[in-house]
């Protein structure tokens, strides 16, 4: 009855108000501060004024007594917020006190976190090493969402040879299949989140058994079938524009918590959590890989599918199961990507070119290389803005990608052809 529900909302075609009406950009944030017991307590009554980047004053918003603060934006653009200090308590200072300006991008219906980490002021050289370790962690959180991501893209290309560029729509499934769990059904976040990775799971699968198989029977060629999945992306994501609309929506649970202080690092619980949940899973799908049945199965047909099948190994019905477990990790990379910038129309697009350079980083057709690329590209993407504009990490990451296929054109973990 769920199932049935989440998929009726999501691709049965119905009345709906002009998705891009209700597209709605907005800053969030929560502000704290260390006690004298050294817990994190909100901090009420600080101004966060927010303008343009030629000085036109957008508007100014306080914080209130959970120390938590929103504000919608006119629309998509550059902006910049700047804490006002005068308004913080006494004996409370901003970490660095140069960086009360924050200068972003917002793209449509997007909902922009910002940080003014507070504490005792630190010199110059310390501020540097305290931002580049939060930095870092940041970029193992986000280089992990894109490798949870990106592991059924890298192994679909293994077993099928398909570059399927509908596969940030399946990220952007899973995690508006939890929203709707979660939100419109009112089931906690963690059982709506399990149930959204069975949804995404059946829907990988359907998309084999119903489109792929079909056209692999038909002897259709893999670049035809590279057109296919551009087509088919652009329906998804123009179908979830009208079924979601265009603004950005948080989950029911946990979207504002406040930040824990791990030595000189500040990272909100759910995203330790999320850290761990990846962990975890990156580590099961290498004992999937390496010690059971299926997992054989799926290395060798990747290796070579006719020996495969001349060995007894129905290489149809690995290739289904790994669109069905490729699915279902896409689902959880939406999910948890949904639950740290909360869940949006174009979320799956917007990781989709990530998920490509980390998958070919790594190693095309390879679940360690899309970990190992992942990982690089999200740590890379995250500390290059110690030293460039936050509006160009994504394109320092690709210039990365570059350089390292120049001198590794078959990836960190990829494996050199002969030619000839």
């Amino acid at each position: 009855m769920i199932l049935g529900a989440v998929f009726a909302a999501l691709l049965v075609p119905a009345h709906a108000e002009p998705a891009l009406a209700q597209s709605s950009e907005s800053v969030r944030g929560a502000i704290t501060a260390e006690d004298e017991e050294g817990e994190r307590v909100p901090v009420e009554g600080v101004e966060i004024v927010v303008s343009t980047t030629d000085g036109a004053e957008v508007g100014t918003v306080v914080t209130d007594a959970e120390g938590t603060y929103s504000l919608e934006l006119p629309g998509p653009g550059e902006y910049q917020a700047t804490l006002v200090q005068e308004s913080l308590p006494e004996d409370t200072q901003l970490r660095d006190p140069e960086r009360d300006t924050l200068t972003f991008n917002i793209g449509p219906g997007q909902s922009r976190p910002l940080l003014f980490p507070l504490g005792e002021s630190e010199e110059r050289g310390s501020r540097f090493f305290t931002r580049a370790l939060q930095l870092f962690v940041e970029g193992v959180k986000f280089g992990l969402i894109i490798a949870i991501s990106a592991v059924g893209l890298s192994l679909i290309f293994g077993t099928t040879g398909l570059v399927n560029f509908a596969h940030g729509e399946l990220v952007t499934f899973g995690a508006i299949a939890a929203w709707i769990v979660n939100v419109l059904l009112g089931i906690p976040l963690i059982p709506a989140a399990i149930i959204a990775l069975i949804i995404g799971g059946i829907f990988g699968g359907l998309n084999d058994l119903l489109l792929w198989r079909p056209l692999r029977r038909r002897g259709a060629g893999l670049i035809a079938m590279l057109v296919i999945s551009i087509g088919l992306s652009l329906f998804l994501r123009y179908l979830y524009l009208y079924q979601f609309g265009g603004r950005t929506r948080p989950y029911g649970q946990y979207a504002v918590q406040r930040a824990i202080d791990i030595g000189p690092i500040l990272i909100a619980p759910k995203d330790l959590i999320s850290i761990a949940i990846a962990l975890a899973v990156l580590l099961g799908i290498g004992l999937l890989l390496q010690r059971t049945k299926i997992g054989k199965a799926m290395r060798a047909v990747a290796d070579n599918k006719d020996l495969a099948e001349s060995s007894g190994i129905n290489a149809e019905r690995v290739v289904l199961f790994v669109w069905v477990f490729g699915g279902a990790l896409a689902a959880l990379g939406g999910i948890m990507l949904g639950l740290a910038e909360q869940v949006s129309w174009l979320m799956g697009f917007q990781l989709l070119l990530l998920m490509f350079a980390g998958v070919i980083l790594g190693g095309l057709g390879t679940a360690y290389g899309a970990l190992v690329g992942s990982l690089v590209v999200g740590i890379f993407i995250q500390m290059s803005t110690l030293f460039i504009s936050p509006e160009l990490k994504n394109v320092g990451a690709l210039l990365v990608l570059i350089v390292i296929l120049i001198i590794r054109p078959q990836g960190i973990l990829g494996q050199a052809e002969r030619v000839g």
